[in-house]
């Protein structure tokens, strides 16, 4: 019975550390490009340029889990009205409105990895949420002029799907030179009580490898 355990519990302890030497912690930074489509009927899409990080523990070469943060400079929002609207969210008066808007992605999940010589594909699927004023700022900007709307600072779901490539350059570090997700964000606007926004990101980047 005593050799048993033993054997057993070394058994254990082998596997723990196979698995731990097996995994690999990512450091890494990047810039990254944002398509948003607003919901706003007349509101023209808008690119967004930033950059950001995340960190990554993958596991047995195949799979990993990532947490990724990136933010986005300001970008101009410009709506013109030719005459009063009634909206579920208040009232805007006739005019031409200027706002300014900026945004900030976290998200975390699940990565499969392709472990090939030098060369690593990979495909995420990550979930978390946003955050951006430029909804917020427009309605701002309508209410100064004597709109009624009534809009809260939002962080709804957001999720991107994609995928990207890592090739190794020097030991301990790699380049990443293109991921591209669909993302998926879910704003209420000034006009409307909900909406989704189906964006693209680009991100391109270093990763450094303990």
């Amino acid at each position: 019975m005593k050799i048993s355990r033993t054997i057993l519990l070394a058994a254990v302890a082998l596997i723990g550390l196979s698995a731990s030497a097996q995994d690999r912690f990512e450091l890494y930074g990047d810039y990254s490009y944002l398509h948003f489509s607003p919901t706003i009927t007349g509101l023209n899409a808008r690119s967004f340029n930033g950059g950001g990080a995340g960190v990554q523990l993958n596991f047995l070469k195949l799979f990993g889990i990532k947490a990724d943060f990136q933010g986005y400079g300001s970008t101009t929002f410009t709506r013109t009205y030719n005459g009063p609207v009634v909206t579920p969210g208040g009232t805007i008066p006739a005019g031409t409105y200027t706002s300014q808007g900026n945004m900030f992605t976290y998200m975390f999940g699940p990565v499969l990895r392709i472990p090939l010589p030098k060369v690593r594909p990979f495909g995420e699927a990550l979930f978390g949420a946003s955050e951006t004023n430029a909804y917020v700022n427009l309605k701002n900007a309508i209410n100064n002029a004597g709109g009624t709307l009534s809009l809260a600072t939002q962080h709804p779901f957001t999720m991107a799907l994609g995928a990207g490539i890592d090739i190794d350059i020097v030991k301990g570090i790699a380049v990443r030179p293109a991921e591209f997700d669909y993302v998926l964000s879910r704003y209420s606007n000034p006009l409307t009580s909900t909406g989704n926004q189906n964006n693209f990101r680009y991100c391109g980047g270093l990763v450094i490898k303990f």
